[in-house]
């Protein structure tokens, strides 16, 4: 039943003034089914939310809960009681690993699910890790709950402590507003399927991306009858996709890249779709294309494709006539690129605009913003139709002359693994050479070792689409919930995490293995230890090459003090939460300890190898 109010006068108080006097007459309990007109049940709003996650096919709630969400576990519990299924809850400790959770069970799925954050202290916690997932283009919905309105307990879950006084800013969606797609506060539990379809709608349409709801506590604890809760099925109130192009864009492209004697593609999360990497890895040998991968999110091709061009993409600046940009944020750095005004650019994108960048800095000559792998193919079609014997070989010779580069990288990643570095500084290149001897081609490499990730691209080889994730947003610590996600979508598959000793700090790491531990994910996380920050050493030598911090050694990068005595137990921090632990600082260690790792995850227990690679 909804609350029943009541104003009368109260006579005149010493002060000489009539005070009105509030008298709730009935305060339903949240939770609580109750009759309601014709004897119709009801339940409360937070039931109703309940519902909407299940319509919209939410499997999981990544929660860090507060005071605000007290209706919502009252609903919980009583559907856990009754046996009814909701989105199972994945408590974590921190709000950063809960994010990243759920961006990487959407990347593994496609299906955004469920966070729930604490007012506004969860939502500042949870925001750089939804930019990131703002930046990769993954849907996940960010809901926070709202310190209660109401004072004086006029409303079943009013204020009722301290801190719903202190955690109510004047606008708490502003915290997060620059990374979400979508905004909205609930005014009343009558419209949350409502709300929670159209939340849906927006995460899901190209680009995807998060969305964010704000829940008041009271609101949540409305009682309604379930005749007025309609669904919103999602296949009326759903998503929006792109798709291909119109043919005579479809010639043009096709028509370009025939007549191009050197054409190149640089791509980055075009591997997020499995049927672009095959579509783009077909044209590219129909049309000898050579491709480039910088900054990459996704395995965009196979590393054995013989397209394939490395990470750099600037050697392949230098005799491009055609380029085409391939789902990619920033294919190249300009300033570096001196001939980009020479070469045709084509960019086909879900997100050509960049819409989001204030400034982005690229030319295109044709412009599309569509489905690459639906695009590629109808490409594809026209080029085999119009290619014949004398262009086919023309092609097959232009492939053919690439051999050399990539037998001449090859033997450069022979020569850097080969150095396994010294005690206490393993070489880099050493270490992935000896992952990638017992990685196969199902498990999944999550990149987040900063200044060494082009390193892990060279030495891991990938070849099989979703076998890769890099970093696309600009938050370091995401990798340890993203491996958790992906492993959660896919237990079958081994999830390899190589991290930073920076970002590792950033990245909670005693709530990822107390999420690890408590939910039985067994992942294998690789510390990088070179005693701080690389990247912060590497950009102020770009910028003074020849200036102080460069003559005195003086960066303000080094985490470490090297005093005597001074600890770094990365591998404790997982150790405390019942993970395998593994320190390694003589390179003949390596192998052997990699092995205990690996089989440790294999046995269902999450394994921890801190490594000391070479110091910065």
């Amino acid at each position: 039943m909804q609350p029943v109010l009541s104003v009368a006068w109260s006579a005149a108080t010493p002060d000489g003034i009539r005070h009105s006097v509030v008298e709730q007459k009935e305060k339903p309990k949240a939770g609580k089914e109750t009759q309601g007109i014709k004897g119709m049940s009801r339940h409360s709003a937070a039931h109703y939310f309940l519902e909407g996650l299940v319509d919209l096919g939410v499997e999981y709630i990544f929660a860090n809960l507060g005071t605000d969400h007290v209706s919502l576990i009252e609903e919980i519990a009583r559907w856990d009681r009754e046996g009814r299924k909701h989105p199972e809850v994945i408590l974590c400790p921190h709000e950063i690993v809960a994010v990243h959770m759920a961006g990487g069970y959407a990347l593994a799925t496609g299906k955004g699910q469920a966070v729930f954050v604490h007012v506004d202290a969860g939502t500042a916690n949870a925001c750089m890790a939804i930019q990131n997932l703002f930046r990769y283009r993954l849907p996940v919905m960010l809901f926070a709950g709202r310190a209660p309105y109401t004072l004086h307990g006029e409303l079943t879950g009013s204020r009722d402590t301290y801190v719903h006084f202190v955690q109510d800013p004047f606008d708490i969606a502003s915290i997060v507003r620059p990374y979400v797609k979508w905004e909205y506060s609930l005014p009343s539990g009558i419209v949350v399927k409502e709300a929670l379809a159209r939340a849906g709608a927006f995460m899901h349409s190209d680009p995807p991306g998060p969305v964010y709801m704000m829940l008041p506590r009271e609101t949540l604890a409305e009682e309604w009858d379930a005749a007025q809760m309609p669904t919103y099925n999602p296949a009326r109130y759903g998503g929006v996709a792109v798709g291909g192009i119109d043919q005579a864009r479809v010639d043009a492209i096709a028509t370009r890249l025939m007549a191009a004697e050197n054409p190149i593609a640089l791509t980055a999360y075009l591997g997020r779709n499995a049927d672009a990497v095959s579509a783009l890895e077909r044209l590219a040998l129909a049309c000898g294309i050579r491709i480039a991968e910088f900054n990459s999110i996704d395995l965009n091709v196979s590393q054995d494709s013989p397209c394939f061009a490395g990470f750099d993409p600037l050697p392949l600046l230098e005799q491009a006539d055609v380029g085409l940009l391939l789902d990619t944020d920033v294919p190249f750095v300009p300033q570096y690129a001196k001939r980009v005004e020479a070469i045709d650019w084509i960019q086909i994108d879900i997100d050509p605009l960049k819409s989001d960048f204030p400034m982005w800095g690229f030319p295109t000559d044709i412009r599309v913003q569509a489905d690459c792998a639906t695009v590629l193919e109808q490409v594809l079609k026209v080029v085999e139709a119009r290619a014949d014997d004398l262009y086919r070989k023309r092609v097959a010779d232009r492939i053919a002359g690439w051999s050399g580069s990539r037998d001449a990288a090859a033997r450069r990643r022979a020569a850097a693994s080969a150095n396994k570095g010294l005690p206490g500084a393993l070489s880099a290149a050493y270490l992935f050479a000896t992952l990638n001897a017992v990685l196969s081609q199902d498990d999944i490499v999550v990149n987040e070792a900063i200044r060494n990730a082009p390193l892990v691209q060279e030495h891991i080889r990938r070849t099989r689409p979703r076998s890769y994730v890099g970093l696309a947003g600009g938050g370091l610590g995401f990798s340890g919930g993203m491996a958790l996600g992906l492993k959660l979508a896919q237990p079958e598959r081994r999830i390899v995490q190589i991290i930073g000793d920076g970002g590792f700090h950033f990245s909670s790491p005693d709530s990822v293995f107390a999420v690890a531990q408590q939910y039985q994910i067994p992942i294998l996380t690789v510390v990088l230890d070179n005693g701080g920050w690389q990247a912060v050493k590497s950009s102020v030598q770009r910028v003074y090459p020849k200036g102080i911090a460069a003559e005195t050694n003086s960066f303000q990068s080094q985490l470490r003090s090297g005093r005597q005595g001074e600890q770094r137990n990365f591998s404790d921090i997982g150790r405390a939460f019942g993970a395998h632990a593994e320190f390694v600082g003589e390179p003949d260690e390596l192998a052997a300890a990699v092995d205990r790792c690996l089989a440790a995850v294999d046995g269902g227990v999450a394994a921890v190898l801190h490594v000391q690679i070479t110091p910065l």
